[in-house]
C-alpha cells in the first residue's frame, strides 16, 4: 500500500511512462521528420516523467529506473546515454532527449515500413515471418505470432506505426538486424532424450548475458520436466534392461512393483543425477556449437548457417557434450535400477563402479549413444519441418497462425518418428551401461546385444520399453514451456 504523497507520484509517473512507452502516446502517427507540436509534448511529458528530481535534467540513474519500471535494463539505459549525451557531461538535458527521440523514430519509421510489404499501414505476421526469413531468421508462425503478440495492445493482430514506435521507443536498435537478434528466442525444449539443435546468438546477445540466462531458463524448464516425468522414465529403462523377464508387466503394475520394493519416492531413483547433467551439457553444447559453426562457416561473414549446417554443427556439438558427460549417463542408469539400499548415493555408486569395473565402465554403450544422435536429430528436425510447411501450405490463409496444438503435433508427430529410428540404439546403450548389474551374464559388445535381443526376444524387442517414453513427450513438453516462459519473464529474456 502506498501511504505518503512521495510514493503515489513517483508510482504515478512510473504509470504514465510505461503507458506511453507500451501502449502508446500519439494517435496521429507522426511520422518523426520534425519536431511538430504533438511529437514536442510527448517528449516533454516523458522527459519530466524521467527526471525523477526535477532538476531539468535526467542522469542515467533515472533513465535505468525509468526503465526498469517498463521491463527494460540498464543496458539500455548506458546505450541511449552514450548515444545522445552531446557534451559528454553524463547528463540529458530536454534539447538532447528529444534530438535523440527523433532520430531513433526516423530510424523505427524506416525498419516499420522495411516490414509493410503490402504498405498498408499495418505489420501482420507473415511479414514478420518474411522479413526475418531475409535476414537468414528463420521462426515459425507460432514464433512470429507471439513476437506480433508482445507489441499488439489493441488485439487486431496487426501492429500500426504508434504500437510499433511506442513499443521501441526505448530500445536503441538501429536497424532490422539488431531487432530481428532480439526477437530471436529457442522454442525447443529438453525432455530428456532429444539433441536439439542450438539457437544462433548474435555478438551483442553473447555480451549482453543473454546466452547465459535463456540456458538457465532452460536449465530449469528441463529440470522440471524431467522430474515431473521421472517415474515413466525409470520404467522404460527398467523394461529396457530386464527384457524377457519384464513380458508381462505394463504401465501399472511396473509402477506399483516399483513403489512396493522401494516406496514411492523410489521411482525418483536416477532423477538426481538426470536433473544434475542438464546444466554442464548444456553450457558444453552451447561453447561446442559456437566452435563448430566457426569452423563450418570459415571465412564467411555474417548470416546465419543453413539449416543443414545447422544441424551438422548441432549433431557435433551434441557428441561433444556426450562424450564429456556420459559417465553421468552411466550413472544415472545404475542409480535409476539400483535396489534398496545398494548404493548410498552417487558418489558411492562412482566409487564402486571404479572399484569393481575400472575406468572402461563409465563409457559402456558410448558407442550406440553417439550413433543414435545422428538419426534422431535428423529425422526430428526433418519431419517437423515437412509437417509445419505442409500445414502452413494447405490450410494457411496469408497471416493464419497455426497454433500451439497444431505445432504441438508437429513436434509429436516429428519426436516420435525420431525416436523410432534411434530407440533401438538407446535400448542397446543402456543395457550396456547396466551389464555390471547382472552379474551371471556376460558383458556384451553393441552387435552381441544386437544379436541376443533379436534371438531372444525378436525384433520387437528392440523397442521395450517405448510406450512410457511415448508417454512422457507430451507432459513433458507441456511441463517445459509453462515453465521456460516463466523463467524467461524472471530472467528477463523478452523478445
Amino acid at each position: 500500500i502506498i501511504s505518503t504523497c512521495q510514493c503515489r507520484c513517483e508510482r504515478a509517473y512510473q504509470d504514465r511512462f510505461c503507458a506511453w512507452t507500451q501502449r502508446g502516446g500519439n494517435e496521429n502517427g507522426d511520422s518523426g521528420t520534425s519536431l511538430d507540436p504533438d511529437q514536442e509534448r510527448r517528449y516533454a511529458e516523458l522527459f519530466q516523467q524521467l527526471d525523477l528530481n526535477k532538476d531539468g535534467r535526467v542522469d542515467i540513474s533515472e533513465l535505468r529506473t525509468g526503465l526498469a519500471a517498463c521491463g527494460l535494463h540498464r543496458r539500455e539505459a548506458e546505450e541511449i546515454v552514450l548515444e545522445s549525451d552531446i557534451n559528454h557531461d553524463g547528463l540529458l538535458d530536454f534539447d538532447e532527449f528529444s534530438q535523440y527521440l527523433r532520430a531513433h523514430e526516423k530510424r523505427l519509421r524506416i525498419m516499420f515500413h522495411s516490414l509493410d510489404h503490402n504498405n498498408d499501414g499495418q505489420i501482420d505476421v507473415g511479414e514478420i515471418q518474411h522479413s526475418l526469413h531475409k535476414l537468414g531468421v528463420e521462426v515459425t508462425m507460432e514464433q512470429a505470432s507471439r513476437i506480433l503478440q508482445s507489441m499488439d495492445r489493441d488485439g487486431t493482430m496487426t501492429i500500426d506505426w504508434n504500437e510499433w514506435r511506442d513499443h521501441f521507443l526505448f530500445n536503441p536498435f538501429h536497424n532490422m538486424q539488431e531487432i530481428a537478434h532480439y526477437w530471436k528466442h529457442s522454442h525447443m525444449f529438453d525432455i530428456g532424450e532429444q539433441l536439439t539443435v542450438p539457437d544462433e546468438f548474435s555478438e551483442q546477445e553473447r555480451k549482453s548475458g543473454l546466452v547465459w540466462r535463456q540456458l538457465v531458463a532452460g536449465a530449469m524448464a528441463g529440470a522440471v520436466s524431467r522430474t515431473g516425468t521421472a517415474p515413466l522414465d525409470r520404467l522404460k529403462v527398467f523394461l529396457q534392461v530386464h527384457g524377457a523377464t519384464s513380458r508381462g508387466i505394463n504401465l501399472w503394475t511396473g509402477l506399483r512393483g516399483m513403489v512396493h520394493e522401494g516406496g514411492v519416492f523410489s521411482l525418483w531413483r536416477g532423477n538426481g543425477i538426470n536433473v544434475l547433467k542438464i546444466a554442464p551439457e548444456s553450457a558444453i553444447k552451447f561453447m561446442a556449437y559456437e566452435q563448430i559453426k566457426w569452423l563450418i562457416r570459415g571465412s564467411k561473414e555474417g548470416g546465419n548457417l543453413r539449416v543443414q549446417e545447422r544441424f551438422i554443427a548441432g549433431s557435433l556439438a551434441g557428441a561433444t557434450a556426450q562424450t564429456i558427460i556420459y559417465p553421468m549417463e552411466v550413472l544415472k542408469t545404475r542409480l535409476t535400477l539400483r535396489k534398496t539400499g545398494q548404493y548410498s548415493g552417487m558418489a558411492d555408486c562412482a566409487r564402486q563402479i571404479l572399484k569393481t569395473e575400472g575406468v572402461k565402465a563409465f563409457y559402456r554403450g558410448y558407442l550406440p549413444n553417439t550413433m543414435g544422435i545422428i538419426p534422431y536429430a535428423g529425422i526430428d528436425l526433418a519431419v517437423y519441418e515437412t509437417l509445419k510447411n505442409a500445414w502452413l501450405q494447405r490450410y494457411c490463409v496469408e497471416s493464419a497462425d497455426p497454433g500451439v496444438l497444431v505445432l504441438l503435433g508437429c513436434g509429436t508427430i516429428s519426436s516420435t518418428c525420431g525416436q523410432l529410428a534411434s530407440y533401438p540404439l538407446a535400448l542397446i546403450r543402456t543395457r550396456m551401461q547396466a551389464q555390471a548389474i547382472s552379474e551371471d551374464k556376460p558383458k556384451l559388445t553393441m552387435v552381441g546385444q544386437f544379436k541376443y535381443i533379436i534371438s531372444h526376444e525378436g525384433v520387437l524387442g528392440l523397442y521395450r520399453g517405448i510406450t512410457p517414453n511415448f508417454l512422457k513427450v507430451i507432459p513433458a513438453v507441456s511441463i517445459s514451456y509453462v515453465v521456460y516462459e516463466h523463467m524467461k519473464k524472471v530472467l528477463g529474456v523478452g523478445y
